[in-house]
């Protein structure tokens, strides 16, 4: 990996955007300790006490708690990104602008943009009533509850638009580097509180050595499924036009374990943190009811979060991949699979070694997500939020990322058969 990332920094297209990149971290790291005009930080920090803001916090980068112009972060964006996908199985035109190839997933991203605004919008204008019964305005009136929603919805616009000039100029996916780049930057803070916690003897040695173990063991595992793949053999059948033959060759269809990578835990999170987030606001028995039942640790929030997992990597993996286009793209190159028929047989065999695949891929990623609630059992370690989670989503970007890297370095310099 070391390797890699110093032969990237000596390819001047590489370094541009690896230096964009880390300007684009600064720019949301600045943005993090910049509050919402108007705002009693003191009061805010009080009325952000508990596991589930605790949650919200470590996704933020801190921004919550201090109710900086980035607090709601980019999860409206995912939400909107959810929907959005789960319409166009619905909605006939959303669905065919998804196969017009390029113009039609702009068209798509640009409506994904609009709706993310709405929803920050409608999520700021909660937050901030709900806020402002807190007591947390300096100066309460409509005009506060105002600024502080069109200051949260811009400060969610400017990350939405910041994740996507990473995507272009930079390096990575840029909404997942964002994510990325909140969970690394509470690491410092983490290891503090869990040495303040040792200092006072809440913990002792061997729980953080447990603690170390479990975190290597889920490293070791996230890349183990991500780069884990079932090898599909294909034979092409051989052609002879003229004098030449072609075609005779034998590959394989790489069908990875984890296909989805990190996205369905995102999208799980962003889904099961909404409705506590609101919840914890309202002032109704049946907005108490709905956060102690879905708090986190609690076995109802374990179970759902799981499902939510499980159903978003079986979801993910059909948008992106499609085992029937595949089949048809081997019988019109004149590919099959030993053993069966070219076509619909070869789909649906694809299909369903890709659906054992991804259950395991899903159960994994599920398992990981809930984790979290034995590791605080078993190292009593109350502070700990979603160790797993974040491991997850760290490890699983920066593999992505990587990869990336790697890909611009073979393209860089692949010579080809010219040289």
């Amino acid at each position: 990996m070391l390797d890699t990332l110093r032969s990237a920094w000596k390819v001047t297209d590489l370094r541009k955007k690896v230096i964009f990149t880390l300007v684009m971290f600064l720019v949301f790291r600045i943005g993090v300790h910049v509050p919402v005009p108007g705002i009693d930080v003191e009061a805010m920090k009080q009325a952000t006490q508990g596991q589930l803001f605790g949650i919200f916090d470590v996704i933020s980068g801190g921004a919550f708690r201090r109710l900086s112009v980035f607090a709601m972060s980019i999860t409206p964006y995912i939400n909107a990104s959810i929907i959005m996908s789960l319409l166009q199985v619905v909605i006939p035109k959303l669905e065919q602008l998804a196969k017009e190839g390029e113009a039609g997933r702009k068209i798509i991203a640009q409506y994904t943009r609009y709706f993310a605004v709405f929803l920050g919008l409608v999520q700021a204008i909660g937050m901030s009533v709900a806020l402002g019964r807190q007591g947390i305005f300096v100066s309460p009136g409509i005009g506060s509850y105002a600024l502080v929603a069109l200051t949260l919805t811009a400060g969610t616009a400017m990350l939405m638009w910041i994740g996507e000039l990473i995507t272009e100029k930079g390096i990575g996916n840029g909404i997942s580097l964002i994510i990325f780049a909140g969970i690394v930057s509470r690491l410092p803070q983490g290891l503090s509180s869990m040495g303040q916690l040792f200092s006072v003897g809440e913990i002792n040695i061997l729980s953080i050595i447990l603690l170390t173990a479990l975190g290597l063991l889920i490293i070791a595992g996230v890349v183990a499924v991500n780069e884990g793949q079932r090898r599909i053999s294909v034979q092409y059948a051989k052609r002879v036009m003229g004098r030449k033959v072609y075609g005779g060759q034998s590959t394989h269809i790489p069908l990875k374990v984890n296909q989805a990578g990190v996205i369905p835990i995102i999208f799980a999170m962003s889904l099961m943190l909404f409705p506590v987030q609101i919840a914890r606001f309202i002032d109704h028995p049946w907005a108490r009811a709905v956060e102690s039942s879905l708090a986190f640790g609690s076995a109802l929030n374990s179970v759902l979060y799981a499902l939510l997992i499980i159903f978003f990597t079986y979801f993910y993996t059909a948008i992106v991949f499609n085992p029937m286009d595949v089949a048809d793209n081997l019988k019109k190159y004149g590919g099959f699979v030993p053993g069966l028929r070219p076509g619909r047989p070869t789909g649906e065999y694809i299909s369903r070694v890709l659906s054992r695949l991804t259950l395991a891929g899903a159960i994994f990623l599920a398992l990981i997500a809930i984790l979290p609630n034995f590791m605080i059992a078993v190292t009593g370690i109350s502070s700990l939020y979603f160790g797993g989670t974040a491991l997850l989503i760290v490890v699983g970007v920066a593999l992505e990322t990587m990869k990336q890297f790697e890909s611009y370095l073979l393209m860089r310099h692949y010579e080809g058969f010219m040289k």
